[in-house]
């Protein structure tokens, strides 16, 4: 007895008396070195060979003279029983007619999009399961295209294709007509590029001149008028109307700025200040801008009895375009020093100088569907459109067309942009803004195409040129007339709505009050006032 203590003692473990050293045993295992660690397979050694005191007996097989263990489980996936689950394809029975080949192709496709493309397409020997897929268990994030769980395609890539080819097809592009609807004879209409010779009202007159003269064509019954002739001594360079179309300014080779009531055909106001001749005039609502071959931009007001009441210095050479914002706010002027300048009334000086033409501005245009966007076209040394930012000056985008840019015009019944051009092509073409696509190139006239304007209803364009011809053209679609409100009448709130409003605010009594707001008739403009049981 005292012997088994001193054993024990001395093999430093504290085991009960029932039970010996030799009872408990450690069995290491030997491997070569270059084997990998093999886990023991507890679910193929039988139970009874099992001993809850012996650690020897937990091995793969009874009659293996080494023990393997370690101290963790790893399950594989080739011992895993993924046919009990059904994970695996199986091969069913097909019966005759039953439509059976159809099953196994859907049951295939849904396999494959619920588990990934290479599940059951696999080989493992002698027919013990295998994982079914690399992905499985598995947040796949590979792919996010046709593929991806979040499509709106549930089968993924294979309906997304079908659905590709059956999809509605784009819509095709307007067609422009390639040809005029009507060309007048325009005898003396000048080829020069800095003058601006035509000019359409909004009360549908098309003033054109010609030489010494200047012609009033009405639109509407193709009467020509004879406004006025400047005599042998001077000769009409520019013409523009007012807003309201009632009155007509004409720039002379002497420089005077001449207003006219177009309708009497009578002569109201001279203004001078220039030296020489006045290429170009814009109105804005109260002011008339004119520029000159003197280089300065002149402000004259017809309330006022002087000349002019402000004056704008800032170019270099002769300015040959100008146009007014259609808030009034900024007024753009080019010139044939390649540059174009942003002014406001507040100051004398430009508040923006935009120098990346490399030929001389005269096209300019500002957009009546954004505010601060301004389009302006260079001469035959740049040929480029651009597109300016005037909030901040950056310069939005440009595009080359190839060919002197004469002028540029907004529609505005839809975002598009229309330039005339000289050398060389002497074209007409519509842009689709902002992507700058061409929607329509249109040719006809056999010299530069230095005059533009646009009819008073956004569809008509007419064009004139060095060959002595006006040419209509209908180019842009007519405006879209919003859909007129149905007047439902008062009694079209409905007696369940307002039965639901009561059981909404069961505190209201009853109504007291019932009124329509004026021009509505739907539901929202009608004012109900309710009385209440709540204490004030």
């Amino acid at each position: 007895m005292m012997e088994s203590r001193t054993q024990r003692r001395k093999s430093g473990i504290n085991l009960p008396s029932t039970m010996s050293e030799t009872s408990l045993r450690l069995d290491a295992f030997s491997s070569p070195p270059s084997s990998k660690l093999r886990t023991t397979n507890l679910a193929s050694s039988p139970m009874s060979n099992r001993s809850p005191r012996t650690i020897s007996n937990l091995s793969s097989s009874p009659s293996s003279k080494s023990a393997s263990c370690s101290d963790r489980f790893i399950p594989c996936r080739s011992s895993s029983r993924l046919h009990t689950f059904g994970l695996v394809e199986k091969a069913s029975p097909v019966k005759e007619g039953s439509g059976g080949g159809n099953n196994d192709a859907y049951s295939r496709l849904l396999k494959s999009e619920l588990f990934g493309a290479d599940f059951g397409c696999f080989s493992s020997p002698a027919g013990s399961p295998m994982s079914p897929s690399k992905n499985m268990l598995r947040f796949k994030t590979e792919n996010a295209g046709p593929n991806s769980p979040y499509s709106p395609s549930v089968l993924g890539h294979t309906v997304t294709s079908l659905s590709n080819d059956v999809s509605t097809p784009p819509k095709p592009p307007r067609k422009v007509p390639k040809t005029p609807h009507k060309v007048l004879d325009a005898p003396a209409l000048q080829d020069d590029f800095y003058l601006n010779l035509v000019d359409w009202s909004s009360q549908n007159v098309l003033a054109v001149g010609l030489g010494t003269c200047v012609y009033l064509w009405t639109a509407s019954n193709s009467r020509v008028t004879k406004l006025c002739d400047l005599g042998p001594t001077d000769s009409v360079c520019s013409v523009q109307w007012t807003r309201e179309g009632s009155y007509i300014s004409i720039g002379t080779s002497l420089g005077q700025v001449q207003v006219w009531d177009g309708s009497q055909c009578k002569k109201v106001r001279t203004f001078g200040g220039h030296q020489t001749r006045t290429g170009v005039l814009a109105w804005s609502s109260r002011i008339l801008s004119s520029g000159s071959r003197d280089r300065n931009i002149l402000q004259h007001d017809v309330r006022v009895p002087s000349d002019f009441v402000s004056k704008f210095v800032g170019h270099k050479s002769e300015v040959c375009g100008l146009k007014w914002s259609h808030d009034d706010r900024e007024l753009a002027s080019g010139g044939n020093d390649n540059q174009l300048l942003v002014w406001n009334q507040r100051s004398q000086k430009p508040v923006l100088k935009l120098t990346e033409h490399t030929a001389a501005v005269k096209a300019i245009a500002w957009s009546p569907h954004q505010c601060g966007l301004l389009a302006s076209g260079g001469g035959t040394a740049d040929r480029c459109i651009r597109f300016w930012n005037t909030t901040n000056g950056s310069q939005l985008n440009h595009v080359d067309t190839g060919s002197q840019v004469c002028n540029l015009a907004w529609s505005r019944n839809v975002n598009e942009i229309v330039s005339t051009h000289g050398y060389s092509q002497n074209q007409i073409m519509v842009w689709k803004y902002p992507s700058m696509s061409k929607v329509a190139t249109l040719t006809g006239h056999s010299l530069r195409v230095l005059y533009l304007a646009m009819s008073p209803d956004g569809q008509t364009i007419v064009t004139g040129a060095g060959d002595e011809t006006l040419r209509f053209w209908n180019v842009f679609p007519s405006v879209k007339t919003p859909a007129a409100v149905k007047d439902t009448g008062l009694w079209s709130l409905g007696r369940t709505n307002i039965r639901a409003l009561y059981r909404s605010f069961p505190s209201l009594s009853k109504v007291t009050h019932v009124a329509v707001v004026p021009g509505g008739g739907c539901p929202s403009q009608l004012l109900l006032a309710f009385s209440s049981n709540l204490p004030v």
